[in-house]
């Protein structure tokens, strides 16, 4: 690969980081956590999966978890930087 490539292709990454931190900004600052809670087992059969994800309910009915991959092949874990909780594990 040489250099044009390489600085199009940084370009083109930081395009693609700086779209998907505008949506998730979007959707998440100023909103307030109002429930935390694991998925129920009716949500987690609905998705197939084996595991349950933590779930963040916010103050405007909205909710999120993580996931294992884009495709939504299964409940993922979540990395923190808490002390005493480096990782909100799938169950």
């Amino acid at each position: 690969m040489n250099l044009k490539e390489k600085v199009d292709r940084r370009k083109e990454e930081q395009a693609i980081v700086a779209r998907w931190t505008g949506e998730a900004r979007n959707h998440l600052m100023g909103r307030t956590i109002t429930n935390v809670r694991y998925l129920t087992d009716k949500e987690q059969e609905a998705y197939g999966w084996y595991n349950k994800a933590v779930v963040i309910e916010l103050d405007n009915g909205t909710a999120f978890f993580p996931m294992k991959d884009d495709e939504g092949n299964d409940a993922g874990a979540l990395a923190t930087n808490f002390k005493d909780l480096e990782t909100i594990p799938v169950i």
